[in-house]
Formats: structure tokens, C-alpha cells, sequence
């Protein structure tokens, strides 16, 4: 379940997260004596229960930041951008303390300290991160990786990983030509050879070594690679190095005995309980927080379009094991949108879409009567987004490996639509599946939780929605 803590960048996250909830603790008991400091009895009385008051402070105020997308490991934000995901992570933290209060009234604060306390946190979190974003960007804290591979496999790591956000895990020491393989990758970054790979990654203080060869067939150094192992290097296929650090399946790299022999796909009885009873327990509460937004959607509807006219829409989709079922929406389009019966992706600015239809396109409020195929357990709350069978015939031969995406049931929410814009084209579909592919095989109930969490950034933002 906790497979992903073996990235670098994830190990970070979590110490910058635990440093930033005992800041925010620190926050609350600073308020709390800036409240009270001329009234030592109320200030002895309110300090009796600060652990726990310190706790769920911090931590309500931590799931509204990452509700926000403010701990993805490739978050690439203006400081502006960051400030102002921060200052929405800090409202919704703030309802977020206020629900808690009525709920567990044993962790209140007052108004004053609230306040005091969420603007004391806000500075302290925004210096903190100013900071540990500082030096985590440093090459002192960064993986030091050794390419073994200078042709087209070894290459795409420097092609597809130039950003900085994308290399803040980890620095590439430089590339070691395997025996005939033609040099592809910048000749400058090419290691001279003559010396054994043990040698050069003891001398380079290497912590891994990523094979990118192109023909790996009896070409492989195996006595030199097991040497380092027993040195404490790890040693890792280019294929799984792109999945950890992009958190995608690079699919221009992936073959057919990687995707059964390195791992994941767990759909064992247990597994799929876990995800069943996530998937009941998150339905219950989405309903009763949306159900009057949905009265107030269906009730929009039919007083643009008219009596008689429909509020729902049912459109088939391929659901898990390619089965179709149908998926109920609001509708948001004009009856006529597809009268000739032919399939169309939905385009930017749609003239298809009506006024009401345009406003909870951007809300997803669209999408809130799939709760019923959640409940009928056709659909689960996080997974790869369903498609339409006459676009999944077509994708489907022509981007490989595209019908392993229905490995599990499709999601309202999931990790595609979170990392890539809404897919209208071909290439946006096979973008999107790199990221279901990752989903697919890395699925558990932590990584639905973030996934979930991070949601909320998407319904604030519109991002990705058309």
C-alpha cells in the first residue's frame, strides 16, 4: 500500500508536510497566549486540552492545503499561484475547523484565537515553504543517478525530463555507454568508458542506476550491476524510473513483460472490499452535502429548456472488463446535439451546450447523478473517466495497450484528470492513458484518498473541465 513512499520527491512532501502541521500547531499555542497573557487562569484553563486542539488545527488546515494540490510532487505554480492556492487551502480549512468544532467540541477555540492563529499560520506555513522549497531544490538533497544507455531509450530521459520540477528528485551524473549502442543522448553528458560501473558510481557517489539500453539481449553488464547492488545502488529499468518521478507509464518505452512482471494491478477480494466500502462511504457523504444542489440543478434545467423537455441524460459508456452500462448526467447539452446519431468528442466552447449546461459543465454539477451508478457499483468514485464504445473501438486499435485502462471500473474522479486537461482528440487519449495506466497499476485506498482531496482543487479551479 505504501509502495509510492519509495520516491524521493514523496519523502520530502511528507517531512515538509509534518513540519508545516507542527508550525501550525505552534501557531494555535502562540494565538492562545497572544489571547491570553493578561488573564493567566483562562490562559492555564484553555492550554489543559492543547494537544489535541493543536492536532486537529493543524491537521484540518493540512487536508484543506492538499485539497488545494499544494503537496504534488510536480506542482509547476507561479509564487503568486502557490500564495493563492494556500490562502483557498486556508478558507476551506477554516469551515473545515468550524464543522469540526460543533462536531467535537472538545477541540473549540474561540473566534479571536481562531483568527489569530489561521493569519499566524498562514505567515509561518508561506515562509516555511519559501524555504524548504529552496533547498530541496538543491543538488546536496537530490538522488544522484546514473544512466546505463546512451541510445533512444537512454535519451528520452533527457528529452521528456528537462523542467526542474521534473528533476527535483533526483540529478543525472552523466550516461555510460553500453558496448555498440549509438550515442543519441548530448555527447558532452557521456561518461568515458575503460572504467568498471562499480568503480564510476562509487567514485561518483551514484544512489541508482537507471538500464536505458536499446537492445538489452546478453548486452547487459550483469556481473557489473550485481556488484553494485551489493554496494547498496539501486538498480532500475528506465520504464519504472519514468513511472516513479512522472507518475505515468511511459508508454513509448513499455512492453508487454514489463507490465507483467514489475508489479501492481491489485485486484485481490480484499482490495476490491476496501474499494467498495471507500466507494459507499464517500457516496453517502457527496450526496447528503450535494442533494439540494442537484434539486437546484434539475430545477435550472427545466426552466430553460421547458416542460416536457429532459433533465437527465443517459449516454453508454464501457465500464470494467469492457462491459457498457449506462451513464446518467445532467443534461447539459440541447436534445439535438446528436440527431444524426454520429459520436463527437466535446470541443471548446461547444455550441451544443446550453447556458445552464455551460455553467455546470464548470462546476461538474453535470456529473453529480452518476452517484447512482456509484451505488449500483457500475462505476467507482476514483478511476480511469468512462468513454463511449464507438470511441473506445477506435482508440483502441489505434493506441496500444488502451484496453487495460477497463482493468477497473471507471471513476467520477481520477489520477488522468488530475494530471492532464479534458481529453477531446486522439492524442489527448493517449496522453490521458499513460496517467490511467499508472493509476491502474498503483491504485490503493491511500492513493484514492489523495486523489480524492486533490479533486476539490478541480471543482474550484474548472481546470480540465469543457
Amino acid at each position: 500500500m505504501l509502495r509510492f513512499m519509495r520516491q524521493q520527491a514523496v519523502r520530502w512532501l511528507l517531512l515538509m508536510g509534518v513540519c508545516e502541521l507542527v508550525l501550525l500547531g505552534a501557531s494555535l499555542q502562540l494565538a492562545t497566549f497572544l489571547r491570553y497573557f493578561r488573564e493567566p487562569a483562562e490562559l492555564a484553563e484553555f492550554s489543559r486540552h492543547m494537544p489535541e486542539r493543536a492536532v486537529a488545527f493543524g491537521v484540518v488546515l493540512i487536508v484543506g492545503m492538499a485539497a488545494l494540490g499544494l503537496y504534488q510532487a510536480h506542482m509547476r505554480e507561479s509564487w503568486f499561484g502557490l500564495l493563492a492556492r494556500q490562502a483557498v487551502g486556508f478558507v476551506l480549512g477554516g469551515f473545515g475547523l468550524i464543522v469540526l468544532y460543533y462536531i467535537v467540541p472538545q477541540v473549540y477555540v474561540g473566534r479571536g484565537v481562531m483568527g489569530i492563529a489561521l493569519l499566524l499560520g498562514f505567515v509561518a506555513v508561506m515562509a516555511f515553504r519559501a524555504l524548504f522549497l529552496r533547498l530541496v531544490d538543491a543538488e546536496v538533497l537530490k538522488r544522484r543517478v546514473l544512466i546505463l544507455g546512451v541510445g533512444e531509450r537512454a535519451a528520452q530521459i533527457h528529452q521528456r525530463m528537462r523542467r526542474r520540477s521534473d528533476r527535483r528528485g533526483f540529478r543525472v551524473v552523466g550516461f555510460v555507454a553500453n558496448p555498440g549502442e549509438k550515442v543519441v543522448v548530448p555527447p558532452e553528458r557521456v561518461l568515458a568508458g575503460g572504467t568498471p560501473l562499480s568503480a564510476w558510481a562509487v567514485r561518483e557517489q551514484v544512489d541508482e542506476i537507471v538500464v536505458g539500453v536499446d537492445d538489452r539481449r546478453g548486452a547487459l553488464p550483469m556481473e557489473e550491476l550485481l556488484e553494485c547492488r551489493q554496494l547498496g545502488i539501486a538498480v532500475v529499468d528506465v520504464t519504472t524510473f519514468f513511472e516513479r518521478e512522472l507518475g505515468r507509464v511511459q508508454l513509448s518505452l513499455t512492453d508487454p513483460s514489463w507490465l507483467v512482471f514489475s508489479g501492481g494491478f491489485d485486484a485481490t477480494p480484499l482490495r476490491r472490499l476496501i474499494k467498495r466500502c471507500f466507494d459507499l462511504g464517500v457516496y453517502t457523504l457527496v450526496l447528503s452535502l450535494t442533494w439540494p444542489i442537484m434539486l437546484l440543478v434539475a430545477l435550472a434545467i427545466r426552466v430553460e429548456s421547458g416542460p416536457g423537455q429532459p433533465v437527465l441524460y443517459r449516454q453508454e459508456r464501457v465500464g470494467a472488463r469492457g462491459r457498457n452500462f449506462d451513464l446518467i448526467k445532467f443534461r447539459s447539452m440541447r436534445t439535438d446535439a446528436e440527431q444524426d446519431g454520429v459520436a463527437r468528442w466535446a470541443g471548446k466552447d461547444d455550441d451544443r451546450v446550453t447556458r445552464v449546461g455551460r455553467v455546470i459543465r464548470k462546476l461538474r454539477f453535470d456529473e453529480l447523478p452518476q452517484l447512482w451508478n456509484v451505488f449500483k457499483g457500475e462505476m467507482s468514485f476514483i478511476g480511469p473517466r468512462p468513454e463511449r464504445p464507438q470511441f473506445v473501438a477506435e482508440l483502441a486499435q489505434k493506441i496500444r495497450y488502451y484496453n487495460l485502462r477497463h482493468c477497473l471500473k471507471p471513476g467520477l474522479a481520477g489520477w488522468a484528470q488530475l494530471r492532464h486537461p479534458y481529453g477531446a482528440s486522439e492524442e489527448d487519449a493517449a496522453e490521458k492513458l499513460k496517467y490511467d495506466l499508472f493509476y491502474v497499476k498503483n491504485h490503493n485506498l491511500v492513493f484514492d484518498l489523495l486523489i480524492l482531496i486533490q479533486t476539490v482543487e478541480v471543482v474550484l479551479f474548472g481546470r480540465g473541465a469543457r
